[in-house]
């Protein structure tokens, strides 16, 4: 019994900045060269992913708390994507298996600039069948930050187990971060994302995008200032664009500006996203008054976009993640 009473004194310790992730697991297959199609590929390399759990596992390895929400299939690859949360110090008492569904997989292309491709096989896959019901409520009232995607509100239950999990988080006064992550094959049609991801928009206090997603949900070109603020809303505390190399662009109610990136060498820009959330979580839930600061705000994209780098610098998104260490030696290296 000791083990497991040492366990939870931590967990209690660590709970006060508690991020709790909601959403998707799944192997990412990723192709062993770079820049052929997947039937041209000859070889994959296996890799754990899905954005919300990414950023379970960067919070955790950058020092923070956190927790994550979902359901797997009871089958080889659904046990092995819990215990590699459990490996990476992520809290799984929120972790659900369903005998009657499989594990998502995804396969990905990587085009020879690190950009990519998804097909993916989940039809249902047991993520998608996440019910109300089984949620883990508790944990998700002890968060400080309850951070979620949009893959998740595709279809049911799992997208009323996703807005019930919301609410409950709001109702509760915890924070709540959005990143839509847009999947396009995964929606019915371009019109269906769009109206899924608008459609909690509003109840989100920080969200992020990438500059491609402001293109998708405006319409419109993300380097112009009006469209990215056409996503604004009253309540919304902090609304980030991701500009891939070149950095981030960040909104408040207050202040507005942008922080540069990191030229690296990029391999696979999987999970970069999910790194440059995670840093930044670990931050908002130390201190909360970065909303307000400017000063402090900038140091912490500064660090985000440091670690968004270094995930692409190799393949895959969960062990490209980095440490602390890693992204203050890539600051100092840049002398930004």
């Amino acid at each position: 019994m000791a083990p497991l009473g040492d366990g939870a004194a931590v967990a209690a310790e660590a709970t006060p900045n508690l991020v709790v992730s909601f959403g998707e697991m799944l192997i990412d297959f990723v192709p062993d060269v770079a820049g052929v199609s997947l039937a041209e590929s000859g070889g994959f390399v296996k890799a754990p992913g899905g954005a919300p759990a990414n950023v379970a596992c960067a919070v955790s390895k950058l020092g923070g708390s956190s927790a994550f929400v979902g359901k797997f299939g009871d089958d080889e690859f659904g046990h092995m994507l819990v215990e590699i949360l459990k490996k990476n110090g992520v809290n799984a008492e929120g972790c659900l298996f369903d005998q009657h569904a499989r594990t998502a997989l995804a396969f990905v292309t990587l085009k020879s600039n690190g950009e990519r491709e998804f097909m993916f096989y989940r039809n249902p896959s047991a993520d998608m069948l996440l019910t109300e019901a089984e949620l883990n409520l508790d944990l998700i009232r002890r968060a400080k930050i309850f951070h979620y995607g949009s893959i998740s509100l595709i279809t049911e239950p799992c997208r009323s187990a996703h807005v019930a999990a919301m609410r409950a988080a709001k109702s509760a006064g915890i924070l709540c971060s959005y990143d839509p992550n847009v999947r396009l094959p995964l929606w019915p049609s371009e019109d269906a994302a769009r109206d899924g991801i608008f459609s909690i928009w509003k109840e989100a206090d920080f969200i992020k995008v990438s500059d491609d997603e402001v293109a998708f949900l405006t319409k419109g070109d993300a380097n112009d200032e009006k469209n990215v603020l056409s996503l604004w809303f009253d309540g919304l505390k902090l609304l980030i664009v991701t500009d891939g190399e070149k950095g981030c662009r960040y909104f408040t109610k207050d202040f507005k500006g942008s922080v540069p990136g990191f030229a690296v060498n990029t391999v696979d820009t999987t999970g970069a996203g999910d790194a440059f959330v995670g840093s930044l979580l670990v931050n908002v839930a130390k201190d909360d008054s970065i909303f307000h600061n400017e000063e402090k705000l900038r140091e912490a994209l500064k660090f985000s976009n440091a670690c968004g780098a270094i995930c692409t610098t190799q393949k895959g998104a969960i062990p490209a993640l980095p440490t602390v260490a890693a992204a203050q030696e890539l600051i100092s290296k840049a002398g930004n």
